[in-house]
């Protein structure tokens, strides 16, 4: 029976060979798991022999250290996903983790804009950057991103193969390596021909020059060869200036929570808005239907005749 060291490798391996699981997410089990082994070697248990007992007396001890709800709900999930593992495996004749109630997660609303202030965005992008050709490529950005609800990572990193010929559909790798299909809307479509015109016309220069031509859709002189996340935030951040909104509130994750927000109020399906998104589990996209119901709310509180009484 493999000791905690080798459950842990042993899993983490599986983790990233079976579910794809993002290097990020692999770090996170990993300070997770090692925790929950160091806890478990200071008290003399063993991960073959625990119990769902001892497993709820190491959540009480996290939350004695003062350790915040989310913490703890993090830790807990990471040790379910091993012992689901081990069990699978044959580790264990038993799941100690199955049955243990969590302490949740605090639930913290998306921030997002009204479909109006996104369209103030837009129209801001048209006038912001120094050149015509920094206007025609924050333009292809905000309408990409509008259009599609892409993470910021996939938006700045997508090839320029990806959209050659006037696609209604993009193909995107998300988070694990995981791809998806996800629409162009007519505008974004208009925004990229456009755009790509003018990549063009840079990378004809390039070749003139004897110059690599660049394979990113938004090309950059950095290491990664494309524009980055900090690039694009602060360019978004001109954008709200330029559009009169507090650059405070925006953000490629707020738009991002927008397209969604604005999906489910236009009436798309849920599980299409968590393929869209690349959401693995529903459980994730149905935070906006919170989003949702507190805006009924406030309609109703602010407009209902009787809501003062």
């Amino acid at each position: 029976m493999p000791d905690s060291a080798r459950w842990i490798s042993t899993f983490l391996q599986a983790a990233a060979a079976e579910a794809g699981a993002a290097r990020n997410t692999q770090l996170a089990y990993g300070r997770d798991l090692r925790d929950f082994a160091g806890w478990c070697a200071r008290n003399g248990l063993d991960f073959g022999t625990l119990t769902q007992a001892q497993i709820e007396a190491y959540l009480i001890a996290l939350d004695a250290q003062g350790l915040a709800q989310a913490t703890r709900a993090r830790r807990l999930a990471s040790i379910r996903q091993m012992f689901r593992f081990a069990y699978a495996e044959g580790w264990r004749d038993s799941d100690p983790a199955a049955r243990i109630a969590g302490p949740g997660k605090p639930t913290k609303l998306p921030q997002t804009l009204s479909p109006s202030e996104v369209e103030a965005l837009l129209h801001a992008a048209r006038r912001t950057g120094r050149t015509e050709a920094d206007r025609l490529r924050n333009t292809c950005l905000m309408e990409l991103l509008y259009a599609t609800g892409l993470r910021v990572s996939e938006l700045v990193s997508l090839p320029v193969n990806a959209v050659r010929g006037d696609p209604r559909m993009i193909l995107v790798t998300g988070k694990g390596g995981k791809d998806r299909m996800v629409p162009l809307s007519q505008p974004a479509r208009a925004a990229l021909t456009a755009w790509l015109a003018e990549w063009d016309q840079q990378a004809s220069a390039l070749r003139a020059a004897r110059k690599a031509e660049p394979k990113a859709l938004f090309p950059s002189r950095g290491k990664a060869g494309h524009l980055s996340r900090v690039g694009f935030f602060l360019a978004l951040k001109e954008m709200a200036v330029t559009a009169g909104l507090d650059p405070a509130r925006v953000s490629p994750h707020v738009l991002r929570h927008a397209f969604a927000t604005h999906l489910l109020e236009g009436g798309a399906d849920l599980r299409a808005i968590q393929t869209l998104l690349g959401h693995a589990d529903i459980g994730t996209t149905e935070i906006y239907t919170h989003v949702l119901e507190e805006r009924l709310k406030a309609l109703v509180m602010d407009h209902h005749p009787l809501s003062e009484t």
